[in-house]
């Protein structure tokens, strides 16, 4: 989900005194950072006078740090002047095994699932209370949705999100839960009472469903991935117009599709629960 326009800049931080870092400042590699982190889908490209209101640091601190990310590759400078994220940080980001690793595996049965769709497949894992996208498969014709590749989700809004949220240990769960409920557009905000059951609900059944009215009319049905440990390590969805297949019939193609990573990545507890569900029958 896009976020909403800046309707306010933060103020700047007092300069620093000339070569010394101030006494309870940050560390050069954070202050770097903090540079890197003001880029969001909605501020693709920026000035330095931007970058330093953003990073609330004085414009001489921000034109030395960014110096050096574009020499490392991390910035690129666009004749305009404005800087946008360089090619470099993909590359080492790929290298990251909840991501490219997982996406990569996955893949091929993403692909198989996007064939009996032709809308949306999507592959989420989570980054602290929230789950960044990895991978979105779509045809042309599908309908509109909210998130991009490399994009950011909210757990309680979200199928995927419902998942991985199920998924996390208890501690995690309880600090979500007694947070206050989301407002996102075209999803009913979701108290701690409903989201406990829900929770429950796609603990037992290993499906998630969420429905929204905006950017359009859509049904998202989720299944998690396993590691070998038996650990939920991503959450798999399909995504179509609401109104067009029920999810209880979505719901066994997506199961099927997260079944199969998971035992790519050495998950073996669904097998074993399939040899004895046969043998009871």
């Amino acid at each position: 989900m896009t976020a909403p326009a800046d309707t306010h800049s933060p103020a700047e931080a007092p300069a620093a005194a000339r070569g010394k870092r101030p006494k309870q400042g940050e560390p050069v590699i954070d202050r770097a950072l903090s540079l890197l982190a003001v880029f969001t889908d909605r501020r693709r490209a920026l000035a330095l006078s931007e970058m330093a209101r953003y990073a609330q640091m004085p414009a001489p601190t921000a034109l030395r740090l960014i110096a050096r990310l574009v020499a490392w590759g991390a910035l690129e400078r666009l004749d305009d002047g404005r800087y946008v994220v360089g090619v470099r940080l993909w590359e080492i980001a790929s290298l990251s095994p909840r991501g490219h690793g997982i996406r990569e595996i996955a893949l091929p049965y993403l692909e198989d699932l996007f064939e009996v769709t032709r809308h949306h497949v999507l592959l989420a894992v989570r980054d602290k209370d929230q789950a960044v996208l990895i991978e979105r498969l779509s045809s042309k014709q599908a309908t509109e949705v909210a998130y991009r590749v490399g994009g950011r989700l909210p757990l309680r809004s979200t199928a995927v999100g419902l998942v991985l949220m199920a998924g996390a240990d208890a501690a995690f769960q309880e600090k979500i839960l007694k947070e206050p409920a989301e407002t996102e557009p075209g999803v009913a905000a979701m108290p701690e009472g409903q989201l406990r059951r829900t929770l429950s609900d796609v603990h037992r059944t290993g499906i998630a469903m969420i429905r929204r009215s905006a950017p359009s009319l859509t049904v998202s049905v989720a299944a998690p991935v396993f590691d070998a440990q038996g650990t939920v390590v991503a959450a798999l969805s399909i995504v179509v117009p609401d109104g067009t297949t029920p999810p209880n019939v979505l719901a066994p193609a997506v199961m099927a599709t997260a079944r199969a990573v998971s035992r790519n990545l050495g998950y073996r507890a669904a097998l074993a629960e399939d040899v004895r569900t046969l043998s009871d029958g």
